[in-house]
């Protein structure tokens, strides 16, 4: 499968799969424009690739393998329309259809590059969130100051800390935001390698507890989501 169409699919399956439900050929045929048996031959493809899992009639999900590729199409894409309204001046709409076109051929050091010198945006142009890149730097500011790419990780995946489930233990790798968010983090404690778990998350966008060096603390949503984690599995 081409690289543009095996991403084009990835990226229809992210966005479909709100709360984790598998999502129906049909729904990806809409999406997609496309015939239900040419989404059905495309997901059993990308099954032997080892980015979906795809069971007849009950639908396809990432697996985290897929959900890392569709999230670096996102991540690209998003970058790309802030650069295209903020830089050039486009509008929103024709943004989106440009960027869906330039996403499959921007390079990882050109998104890194790109990302530094739009100073680390959190959002696009619809404000929706930007996914995080993977690079080895503890802070988007800390990657902007240095003004060169930093390593890669171990291939291990951060997420946000609002993502993991109550109890876990997880541990900080880094902090998504401008220098007063860093700050403001950093006096609570939250650093990268520091030991932490979600207790509960209030419902409606609620606030979330967690705890951290032996005591508990109660963080926006907002800032929580700005704190990536990665969890070993066992019970705090």
């Amino acid at each position: 499968m081409p690289k543009e169409e095996s991403e084009e699919y990835l990226e229809a399956i992210l966005d479909l799969s709100a709360g984790g439900k598998p999502v129906k050929t049909n729904a990806l045929a809409e999406r997609l424009d496309v015939a239900p048996a040419s989404v059905t031959e495309a997901l059993q493809r990308l099954g032997r690739d080892g980015l979906v899992g795809y069971e007849p009639y009950k639908g396809a999900r990432l697996t985290d393998r897929g959900r890392k590729a569709a999230s670096r199409v996102k991540r690209k894409h998003r970058l790309l329309e802030v650069f295209l309204t903020r830089v050039l001046g486009m509008g929103r709409k024709t943004a989106h259809v440009e960027a869906c076109k330039m996403e499959h051929a921007l390079s990882d050091k050109a998104e890194a590059a790109l990302c530094r010198s739009l100073h680390g945006p959190q959002n696009c142009p619809d404000g929706e969130p930007i996914p995080p890149c993977d690079v080895d730097v503890a802070s988007c500011a800390a990657c902007i100051a240095a003004k060169r790419p930093a390593g890669k990780r171990d291939g291990r995946s951060a997420v946000p800390l609002t993502t993991i489930m109550p109890g876990k233990a997880a541990r900080v790798v880094f902090v998504r935001g401008g220098r007063s968010v860093v700050k403001r983090l950093c006096d609570l404690g939250l650093t990268p390698g520091t030991p932490i778990s979600l207790l509960r998350s209030a419902p409606m966008n609620g606030p979330v507890e967690v705890r951290l060096r032996g005591c508990s603390l109660a963080l926006g949503r907002g800032i929580a989501d700005k704190i990536f984690v990665e969890s070993d599995g066992s019970t705090a």
